[in-house]
């Protein structure tokens, strides 16, 4: 249990910090003949900083009741 609490500490602490993660994807627009044309789009996947907190939270939790 120690270990799961430490892990669910840096995991919310990452959250914290980061708050969102991204990627990029590619959208094809045209293609006539030997022209083609694409669009390259940017998508960011916000996670909430309380919920970051929260698991960091329960990772305390889970190392106070392992030491008890």
């Amino acid at each position: 249990m120690k270990a799961l609490g430490i892990v669910l500490i840096v995991v919310g602490i990452a959250i914290v910090i980061w708050g969102a993660f991204g990627f990029t994807t590619q959208k094809k627009i045209a293609d006539v003949g030997p022209i083609h044309a694409s669009k390259t789009e940017h998508h960011n996947v916000p996670y909430g900083t309380i919920a970051g907190a929260v698991i960091a939270l329960g990772g305390v939790v889970l190392l106070v009741k392992s030491k008890g």
